[in-house]
């Protein structure tokens, strides 16, 4: 029977040919869309029994020179939606058949306008809820979202007291405290009208996000919480230690959330912005990479951490994590920095081979980087993760991000778990 299921699952993957469409999700897969609008981060995610997670809804203002410049990337597919109604049309299209269409949990790895929204002038507002349509903001106004988590807004300072907000101001040109002005209102309608629940990530924690239709057919899956505002699982039951004091911000990028997913032999990690080097270039054993690296330990797939930017991706994590896949989410052309790159492909810091996929790869990077970026096996495009057979296979599949239709351009594997 098993050798009958994974004569079916490798069809299913071979029979997707490139300018087709994607196969529908089955109960069973674990799905990983990147989502590529141009304006920052958003990853859906459909677990084995068809519970759904949205990581991030990124939405930069359009008000600022630097989202139009050619150093960021032009939103995708057009500027006919926003960003977010983007987002909702694509979770459409690849939602599970006939299924009630609203998202199990919404994720903000932390306060940015590339993961959570923007507020300007120009956003429109909500009619009832009276708050600004950007970010996560008009993605949960279109499409429901039962559970709701993020960071929280009270350690290690309080984004609500206004002294606080003050000083942040004061050097923000990309209007967070505005931002979450809007957010704190759309959370409060709709934990008081629709019924969303909220919830601060536990650092530690096990299923916090979990299964909801069907736990008991899949016990091999798992969400483990591996850090939240420098929050640091130890590996040890749900235990956690702090690297940072109340009372002082080192900013939002060390205080993102962070995720490992677990389905059988298939492991997979997103870190949000943490970073794990210092401002001289050298491994910081004090940053996040180095501190959540032990507890994360050999993934199939991770995401670059910042992006790929160049405090990202330290000798130690690089080493530790060793992934078959790094996926890279992009929209700047600071990205990725040539010495992450020169870590991430290097065989002296581990062995074997590794693909590289971005979802955008701009051409002042290209001009300063040249050749190099030839290691990558696609550089522009949404990045569909499509893992089955229990867990012991994935493969990538590259999908057209210029086109609503959203067509196969290229497919990669079957790689097998490990």
């Amino acid at each position: 029977m098993k050798f009958i299921f994974f004569l079916l699952s490798m069809m299913l993957v071979r029979a997707q040919d490139k300018g087709g469409q994607l196969a529908a999700w089955e109960e069973g897969m674990l799905d990983i869309h990147h989502i590529n609008t141009g304006r920052g981060d958003a990853a859906f995610f459909v677990f084995p029994d068809a519970t759904t997670l949205l990581v991030d809804a990124g939405d930069m203002s359009e008000t600022h020179p630097r989202t139009l410049s050619a150093r960021n990337a032009v939103q995708k597919p057009d500027n006919s939606r926003t960003a977010p109604e983007w987002i909702v049309d694509y979770i459409h299209q690849f939602f599970p058949k006939n299924r009630s269409i609203q998202l199990d949990y919404g994720l903000i790895t932390h306060f940015h306008d590339d993961h959570f929204g923007e507020m300007d002038g120009n956003r429109k507002r909500h009619p009832k809820g009276n708050y600004a349509l950007t970010g996560i903001m008009e993605v949960g106004s279109l499409l429901p979202i039962k559970s709701h988590l993020d960071r929280g807004c009270d350690y290690p300072i309080d984004l609500k007291n206004p002294q606080v907000q003050k000083e942040i101001k004061a050097n923000d040109s990309y209007s967070m405290i505005e931002t979450l002005q809007e957010y704190w209102k759309y959370m409060d309608y709709h934990t008081k009208v629709d019924g969303m629940t909220y919830e601060t990530l536990k650092p530690g924690a096990i299923n916090q996000i979990k299964l909801k239709n069907s736990p008991d057919n899949f016990p091999n899956f798992s969400v483990r919480n591996i850090a939240v505002n420098g929050n640091v699982w130890t590996g040890e039951n749900e235990d956690y230690f702090s690297l940072f004091s109340n009372g002082v911000y080192p900013g939002e990028n060390p205080l993102s959330t962070c995720i490992k997913i677990t389905f059988g032999e298939f492991d997979y990690f997103a870190g949000g912005d943490i970073s794990g080097v210092d401002a001289f270039g050298q491994t910081n054993f004090n940053g996040l990479e180095s501190h959540v690296a032990p507890v994360i330990g050999p993934v199939d797939i991770a995401t670059l951490n910042h992006y790929g930017n160049r405090d990202s991706q330290n000798i130690f994590f690089v080493r530790t994590l060793k992934p078959r896949v790094w996926i890279q989410q992009n929209w700047s052309s600071d990205h990725p920095g040539e010495e992450v790159l020169r870590r991430i492909t290097s065989k002296e810091l581990y062995p074997g081979e590794r693909d590289i996929f971005s979802t955008v790869m701009l051409q002042p990077t290209k001009d300063v980087i040249g050749n190099r970026l030839d290691q990558y096996k696609s550089q522009n495009g949404h990045i569909v993760v499509r893992v089955y057979d229990k867990g012991r296979q994935y493969g990538i599949y590259i999908l057209n991000d210029d086109s609503e239709e959203r067509e196969i351009i290229a497919k990669y594997g079957p790689y097998e778990a490990r």
